[in-house]
């Protein structure tokens, strides 16, 4: 063991390393996220505003931004240069599994125990897309490293790979129309034209809940985890 953290609070939810600093973000059970420089073994901030566990914690990958999801249903947008929130997104309905920025967009995605994932823009503070279609909670939901792609893992014992082409043509293309008519009415299909996000695959193996998926950050593999005490690695490809 390299270092050990220790706090009062009964449980650590979820943690997230800064790309570039030798910093870890902690969520705690009990509402409060901590920042601890791992080398100096020293807790540096606490940021306090959540209303019970926090369990979706993210850094940006260059703005210096994170991104926090919790049980009182709220998504919260931190600087941490300026040690405050910067902004709440309501939306969800119940508690909030993970959070996870865009490498590249100007989005958030979320997964909720309300059954759906939510795509958002944080410079606009806006939800632009709601992806239903998980009939259980969504345990977490992930964008790929590369391409216009999501997963998502569920206790309905399925994992489900999501296409948002469409959605990023919609929001991220250049055009003064598409953005600002979407965040006015943002809905996962429109009656006759393109869908913002449609499932590509539904990965059904396991035979209890699935608590993770993730894509290979170079290879085109899906790895999840399972209450059926299994971790399952899926080949991917466009046909199947």
């Amino acid at each position: 063991m390299l270092t050990k953290f220790e706090t009062k609070s009964a449980r650590v939810k979820g943690i997230s390393f800064h790309a570039k600093r030798p910093w870890v973000l902690a969520s705690l059970h009990n509402g409060v996220i901590q920042l601890w420089d791992y080398r100096m073994c020293t807790l540096l901030e606490k940021f306090d505003e959540h209303d019970g566990p926090v369990r979706g914690i993210c850094f940006h990958i260059q703005q210096p931004l994170f991104v926090s999801g919790g049980d009182d249903y709220k998504i919260k947008v931190w600087n941490y240069k300026q040690r405050r929130c910067l902004f709440t997104l309501l939306g969800h309905l119940d508690y909030i599994r993970t959070t996870f920025f865009h490498h590249e967009y100007p989005w958030i995605l979320s997964a909720s125990d309300d059954q759906t994932i939510r795509i958002w823009n944080w410079q606009s503070r806006q939800c632009i897309s709601v992806l239903t279609g998980h009939n259980h909670y969504v345990m977490c939901a992930q964008f790929h490293p590369t391409e216009d792609l999501l997963v998502s893992a569920s206790l309905d014992q399925s994992v489900r790979v999501w296409d948002f082409s469409g959605l990023r043509k919609k929001s991220v293309a250049p055009g003064p129309t598409g953005l600002a008519d979407h965040l006015r009415n943002p809905q996962t299909t429109d009656l006759f034209g393109q869908a913002d996000a449609v499932v590509k695959h539904v990965l059904e193996g396991h035979d209890r809940g699935v608590n993770w998926a993730s894509f290979h950050p170079s290879l085109p593999l899906i790895v999840s985890a399972a209450d059926d005490r299994q971790v399952k690695l899926w080949r991917m490809n466009d046909a199947k």
